[in-house]
């Protein structure tokens, strides 16, 4: 179900915006920087002497500057029907979220890269703000949802880019079946952005990045249970030096992408999250939609180089990053690069 939300939570959020893009003008300003016009390519970046890597991934940014853009957020749909998806490769971070159905979906995150094709963008859920909303003002490209969910895009932080009120920011691929042929890019959003919400700056980063800490526990696996339907797999490989995406179950093997390369990650983060269902039903059958607090802390482990460290997760409020911190209190460095965060329900990890 599709429905458009009201223009009085976006005319607040423009309101709220305002002192915020006066102190990004003067900031701007007083670094000498200029605003970006075009879709197509990266706005000006900013200096290295500002901002040496990428905030998200801890990596040098392509032509050795940042964008001066903020983040970008697509849903993307992981149904087996749904597979191979386009454009996750290019994501600096991927959620993977629990959903109705014992199904998973992805919000594909970008700053520093851009991605020509992602594919296939589906509708959004209650979680997706909370999650974003740590990521400053991030554009965030989705294709409707139930009235409870475009209401709480239109009063978050988020700039919504719903597929039913901006169509020219997607197509339609032929080659697939409705509605799992959604397509965008990151040039398309990021052109809308500039007209819906100009000037807005690189998000904060979100995740500590340095060498892999002492008492790590060597692992060369991760299983992720979601369901028979989606029962994932993370294998370390240690010769490309990244975690690499497999699916057993109901659809055993490589999770591979449009372009037939494997999904991969430099970081995998399992946040355990307690799961249960909102008032709101999401389809005709009589589903309801998942959610889970996301404020808080609980159970985490970060899966880096080849080893474990588990720890805890910790966020006072949705303004704030969520940190993951060792048994000793100390904040987990990830390895640069790009970090796929699984949001499991804690009930499907007891036992493994």
């Amino acid at each position: 179900m599709t429905t458009t939300p009201g223009r009085g939570g976006r005319h607040r959020f423009r309101a709220r915006r305002g002192a915020l893009g006066l102190a990004t003008l003067v900031a701007a300003a007083a670094l000498g920087l200029s605003a970006c016009g075009s879709s197509n390519a990266h706005p000006p970046a900013a200096p290295s002497s500002q901002a040496a890597t990428c905030p998200l991934t801890g990596t040098p940014p392509p032509g050795g500057r940042v964008p001066v853009r903020p983040a970008a957020a697509v849903k993307v749909e992981n149904a087996p029907v749904a597979r191979p998806q386009a454009g996750l490769d290019r994501a600096d971070v991927v959620y993977e979220e629990p959903v109705e159905g014992g199904l998973t979906r992805f919000i594909a995150i970008y700053q520093c890269q851009d991605a020509s094709r992602i594919e296939p963008v589906r509708s959004g859920r209650l979680v997706d703000p909370p999650i974003l909303s740590q990521y400053g003002h991030p554009l965030f490209a989705f294709a409707g949802g139930i009235n409870p969910v475009l209401g709480k895009v239109a009063a978050s932080p988020l700039v919504g880019l719903d597929f039913t009120k901006y169509g020219a920011v997607y197509h339609r691929d032929p080659a697939r079946k409705a509605p799992h042929n959604l397509v965008t890019s990151t040039a398309a959003i990021y052109g809308a952005g500039q007209k819906a919400a100009p000037n807005d700056p690189p998000p904060r980063p979100v995740f500590t990045f340095g060498p892999l800490p002492g008492g790590a526990t060597p692992t060369g696996s991760v299983h992720l249970p979601f369901s028979h339907a989606v029962d994932v797999a993370w294998h370390w490989d240690q010769g490309r030096g990244r975690w690499l995406r497999s699916y057993q179950g109901a659809t055993p093997g490589p999770a591979k992408l449009m372009d037939g390369t494997q999904i991969q990650a430099a970081n995998v983060v399992v946040q355990q999250v307690v799961l249960h269902p909102s008032p709101y039903v999401e389809d005709p059958t009589g589903i309801h939609e998942n959610v889970f607090p996301l404020t808080g802390s609980g159970p985490a482990t970060v899966y880096r180089n080849g080893a474990a460290i588990r720890g805890t997760w910790s966020r006072p409020s949705l303004g704030d990053v969520t940190t993951f911190r060792n048994a000793a209190g100390k904040p987990i460095p990830l390895a640069p690069g790009p970090t796929w965060v699984e949001l499991v329900p804690a009930k499907v990890l007891a036992g493994h």
